[in-house]
């Protein structure tokens, strides 16, 4: 079946087009063409009434969703219902996370991850291994007791999955450097968060094949005159990305803006680290035994440490623009081409072009999220 998504400006990633219109079929896009050029043989039509169609949006980081936990239930199903949860938000493209568990667990999340999709659950890209190769000087609210280095068993586990893409975040001062390089030559994207690593063990984990940082400012070094640190590090370089949440609360947004501003094009990328309370009625949720709260968009546990967002990635792009002061367009391509390329995949998602995926987000002038689609379809 073909259709057409007709009536309003399309921004591809790249420019905004005027008068055209985008042929979707069999879940790709075929073509953008005039929309006086269409043909009247196509007769299945969306029209957008003017709003502004752009690609969907997609995210590296996501906990939760529909009021679940990954962790909780690492299941095809908890899956679905994440990806439900967050593409009334706009994502059509998102890594299940999975925060520092044992390595049972964590080889039934990859299980979970390969069938949801075998099974073309909506949206799923691969899984984000948050965890246990972390410090416990940084562990935020990570379980330490799980915390390890990377041995053979946890070097295979992290190596294993068929499908899809692997991401995981490691501290770099914990890993070996032979480590990492094997890591990234297997194919798996290394992220370095939760650490205690300063500027020079950082700066040795990018050479070794340190790709990103996850969540910049939180749980990691801080940027000091003397000592970089961490922050320093993945601001300073520019051969890496940056994870970043624009909830307000992680960090204040003036820190947000100087991060971005300081970074290379396309090296800051909007994630959520979205909780269960996002989709949800529900205001709270448990992880590791533990009832952590979200209270006017803030997750806490007890003791008042933030444990991750009650974001949403249309959210993070609205704040993105508002605390940086960018131009929207670039603030999409925050949440949309820049974690397409992190992941590898900038040949198939994060813009709106031929034999890419059929997936988008319409609109409205306040940047509101009206209509969304994956794979062609609307939800």
């Amino acid at each position: 079946m073909i259709s057409a998504i007709v009536n309003g400006p399309i921004f591809t990633g790249e420019e905004l087009l005027n008068e055209h219109a985008v042929i979707i079929e069999n879940g790709q896009i075929k073509e953008l063409i005039l929309q006086a050029q269409l043909s009247a043989s196509i007769t299945q039509r969306f029209d957008l009434q003017g709003n502004t169609l752009a690609p969907g949006f997609i995210d590296l980081q996501v906990n939760g969703g529909g009021g679940i936990m990954f962790n909780s239930a690492p299941s095809v199903e908890t899956i679905r219902q994440m990806s439900a949860a967050h593409q009334q938000f706009g994502t059509t493209g998102f890594m299940p996370t999975l925060i520092t568990d044992n390595y049972d667990a964590m080889k039934g999340a990859i299980s979970a991850v390969e069938q949801a999709i075998e099974e073309g659950v909506p949206g799923v890209l691969g899984i984000h291994l948050e965890g246990p190769f972390l410090s416990e000087v940084k562990k935020g609210a990570h379980d330490a007791s799980k915390f390890c280095a990377i041995d053979e068993q946890g070097f295979a586990i992290v190596t294993s999955m068929h499908t899809g893409k692997t991401l995981i975040t490691i501290a770099p001062e914990l890993t070996e450097s032979d480590t990492i390089t094997k890591l990234k030559a297997a194919g798996v994207i290394i992220c370095a968060g939760h650490s205690n690593a300063n500027y020079e063990q950082t700066i040795t984990a990018i050479e070794a094949g340190l790709h990103g940082f996850t969540h910049l400012y939180n749980a990691m070094t801080p940027l000091l005159s003397r000592e970089p640190g961490m922050v320093g590090a993945a601001l300073s370089s520019n051969n890496t990305w940056f994870g970043i949440i624009a909830d307000g609360f992680h960090m204040h947004p003036s820190a947000f803006k100087v991060a971005v501003n300081a970074k290379q094009r396309g090296g800051a990328i909007l994630v959520t680290d979205a909780m269960a309370t996002v989709g949800s009625e529900q205001d709270y949720f448990v992880l590791d035994n533990e009832v952590i709260k979200a209270v006017n968009g803030k997750c806490e546990n007890a003791a008042g440490s933030l444990a991750g967002s009650a974001l949403d990635m249309n959210t993070a792009v609205k704040n993105a623009a508002l605390f940086a002061e960018l131009d929207w367009q670039e603030a999409v391509r925050m949440a949309t081409l820049y974690p397409a390329q992190a992941l590898g995949l900038e040949q198939q998602i994060g813009l709106i072009k031929p034999g890419f995926n059929a997936n988008f987000v319409a609109l409205n002038t306040e940047l509101d999220v009206q209509q969304v689609w994956t794979n062609g379809s609307t939800n």
